[in-house]
């Protein structure tokens, strides 16, 4: 109503700061809510999203206030209006009063963590700017004024002086456009105000990692890789739950003779320091083992007549005799765990041609040769054969130690 009667757009916008003040109540009362409300099966991880949305909605809904102050504003410059001052002065000091009431005497949890965690406006840094300047004269101020200021009880200390200053300027020269004026500043303001604690809040509803953690969570994933049985920490995944809560997950990989629940327990006390929600999952090393795959058999050699089957022998109690060391087992002992696919009394035959020859040149086939004809040969004994010695190819030449007609050593 005073902004209607004032006709004055500057009034309009710091009066949008008192309608965030009460925002900011409500979002306080959401803050107790969210400390009294335990999980829940549906909100596994409680209800501290909740205030998250809350200052988001807040910040963005006085964002959308100054660009509508700020179109608003553009209209008027084109046909400046009469400004009318009788409740100007009184309407800033109430608004004023309320503003500084709603933000110092009550204390609202969620704000006070964003406007410290956020990135700071351009009005906090010229003003601490101007601060140091101010403290390099009078350091007993230094208290006050640094470090940086409340981002809210600055920009309603901002807001109330652009005010001010525009009452004089009307009473004095009757300068509306001044009413404008003001009132774009206090819009700029309030946007450069609100926009990082937007860009804050809007991270952590997007469930990202804090910039500000980073170094920390390197650190302890590097100790956690360096426990006693751990292979490999991977899949790590860290992000902001809700003010000042930090949840995670993260896998695990161990050795396969490592104790999964000591292993458990080091991953957890050591990441728990920091997130204070955190699942972890163990799995052990799984090995590759090896398979026993059959060959494969050209089609030309299924195609010749001459080749030979060689069975294998069947084996009488073969359902009582272990596979892999031929001793008795009992049916209900298990497999041994480095057990193959070891050939038994089930595999094929093997099928072994008669025709082949040695790939060096030799000219000798591999048939299923009599051990008569290795004899003739001289093979039974080193360097008696008929065509061709054992190592030399040459007949009756000793060998290297010598050897006499029955092939015994000399002494």
């Amino acid at each position: 109503m005073w902004c209607s009667s004032t006709n004055s757009i500057a009034l309009t916008a710091y009066t949008y700061l008192t309608i965030f003040d009460l925002f900011s109540l409500i979002t306080c009362l959401i803050s107790y809510w969210v400390m009294v409300k335990k999980p829940s099966p549906v909100y596994s991880f409680g209800f501290e999203r909740f205030e998250v949305l809350a200052v988001f909605a807040s910040t963005v809904l006085a964002q959308l206030g100054a660009l509508f102050i700020l179109k608003e504003s553009a209209e008027r410059f084109l046909e400046q209006p009469e400004i009318h001052t009788g409740r100007l002065l009184v309407g800033t000091f109430v608004a004023l009063f309320f503003n500084l009431f709603t933000m110092l005497s009550v204390r609202n949890k969620p704000f006070a963590y964003v406007s410290e965690a956020a990135s700071t406006s351009w009005l906090q840094e010229h003003v601490a700017d101007l601060s140091r300047s101010i403290c390099g004269i009078i350091p007993g101020l230094s208290s006050i004024f640094l470090p940086r200021m409340n981002p809210f009880v600055l920009i309603d200390i901002a807001g109330a002086l652009a005010l001010c200053i525009t009452y004089m300027l009307i009473e004095i020269n009757n300068y509306y456009a001044v009413d404008t004026a003001s009132a774009i500043a206090i819009a700029l303001m309030t946007f450069g105000t609100m926009y990082p604690m937007s860009v804050y809040s809007g991270k952590v509803l997007l469930q990202t990692t804090p910039p500000h953690v980073f170094g920390q969570l390197d650190k302890l994933l590097r100790e956690v890789s360096t426990l006693d049985g751990v292979l490999e920490v991977r899949n790590e995944h860290f992000w902001t739950l809700g003010f000042g809560t930090l949840a995670g997950s993260v896998h695990v990989r161990i050795r396969r003779d490592a104790n999964e629940q000591m292993v458990l327990a080091h991953v957890t006390n050591r990441l728990y320091t920091l997130v204070s929600t955190l699942t972890v999952q163990i799995f052990k090393d799984d090995w590759i083992r090896p398979t026993l795959s059959s060959v494969p058999i050209a089609n030309n050699m299924l195609n010749l007549s001459d080749h030979h089957v060689i069975t294998m022998p069947s084996l009488k109690a073969a359902d009582n005799l272990n596979p892999i060391t031929s001793t008795p087992a009992k049916p209900s002992s298990p497999p041994p765990e480095f057990s193959f696919n070891t050939p038994g009394k089930n595999v094929n035959p093997v099928i072994l041609l008669n025709t082949q020859t040695r790939p060096y040149g030799l000219g000798l086939n591999h048939g299923s040769t009599p051990y008569n004809s290795v004899l003739n040969q001289g093979f039974g004994i080193p360097g008696m054969g008929a065509t061709q010695g054992f190592r030399t190819g040459f007949t009756n030449v000793p060998s290297r130690y010598g050897t006499n007609i029955r092939g015994q050593s000399r002494p």
